[in-house]
C-alpha cells in the first residue's frame, strides 16, 4: 500500500492515514480534512488560533452527502418500494443512534479529539458524518459513494435486519399508556446550543413522574429516545403479554 511510503508530517497524521486506508479503503490526499473531521469543537482551540476550526461544517456537508448516497442506494436496490417506505428505510440507516453505533464498531471514536467529560451524546455519529464530508471533498462524490456503500455499509451493517427492526417506541408507548388510562406528556429543554443547532432533552412524564429521557437535535429524535427508555422499563415491569393485551 503506497501510503506507507508517503511522508506524513507527524505520527498522528500517519495513524489517521493508516486508519482511513484500512477501514474506509481510501488513502487521504489532503490529510488536514480528516484531522478536522476528528476535531470536536470542545478541543478546537488547541489546534488553531481562533478556536473555530472543528468538524461541525464537515458534519453538515457529510450529512447531506450521506443522505444522497443512501437515497440512491435504496432507490436502486428496492425498485418497487414507495417513497414513504424508502424514506423510512433511509431514516433507519442514517439515524443518530445507528451512526453512533457504527462509529464505535469501526473504531472511529478512538480518533475523535474531544475534551474528557464533555457531554456530547452524538459526537461519534457526528464524526462519522464529518469523515464522509472529508472524503467527499478529498475524493469526489462517485468515489465517496463506493467507499461508503462497499467498505462501510455492506461490510459492517446487516441492512436487511435493520429494516425489519421495530423502533417506533413512541407509538407503542403512547398506545400502552392510553390503554392504561395514564396521564402523560413530553417535556422539552435545551441542554446545548451551537450556531447552527441545539440539543434537546425530552422527558416523558407519566402521572407526574419521569419515566424516561432522551436527547436529540430535534424534539422528535429526543422523544423517540425517551420513549425507548420508558418502553424498556415497562417491558421489565409488565412483560410482553400485558403490553400487547387489548
Amino acid at each position: 500500500m503506497w501510503f506507507r511510503f508517503k511522508r506524513w508530517k507527524s505520527e498522528e497524521d500517519k495513524k489517521l492515514a493508516e486508519y482511513m486506508t484500512n477501514v474506509f479503503g481510501c488513502s487521504p490526499d489532503n490529510i488536514d480534512l480528516y484531522k478536522v473531521a476528528c476535531t470536536h469543537r470542545s478541543v478546537a482551540g488547541r489546534n488553531n488560533i481562533n478556536g473555530k476550526i472543528n468538524n461541525e461544517r464537515l458534519e453538515y456537508l457529510g450529512d447531506a452527502v450521506l443522505g444522497a448516497i443512501v437515497a440512491e442506494f435504496l432507490f436502486k436496490k428496492y425498485p418497487l418500494a414507495t417513497e414513504g417506505t424508502l424514506t423510512e428505510m433511509r431514516s433507519k440507516l442514517v439515524s443518530r443512534k445507528r451512526l453512533n453505533l457504527l462509529s464505535m464498531k469501526i473504531g472511529l471514536h478512538t480518533l475523535l479529539q474531544i475534551e474528557p467529560h464533555v457531554f456530547a451524546k452524538s459526537a461519534d455519529g457526528d464524526a462519522f458524518e464529518a469523515i464522509v464530508g472529508a472524503i467527499y471533498l478529498d475524493k469526489g462524490f462517485e468515489k465517496t459513494k463506493k467507499i461508503i456503500i462497499n467498505n462501510i455499509f455492506l461490510t459492517h451493517l446487516d441492512i436487511e435486519t435493520i429494516f425489519l427492526e421495530e423502533d417506533n417506541y413512541k407509538s407503542k408507548l403512547l398506545m400502552f399508556l392510553q390503554k392504561k388510562h395514564k396521564k402523560f406528556e413530553f417535556v422539552h429543554t435545551v441542554v446545548e446550543r451551537s450556531r447552527s443547532r441545539q440539543l434537546y432533552k425530552s422527558q416523558i412524564m407519566v402521572d407526574g413522574k419521569a419515566l424516561g429521557e432522551g436527547f436529540g437535535y430535534t424534539m422528535k429524535q429526543a422523544d423517540q429516545e425517551a420513549a425507548e427508555k420508558a418502553w424498556q422499563l415497562i417491558s421489565k415491569k409488565y412483560g410482553k403479554k400485558e403490553q400487547g393485551a387489548n
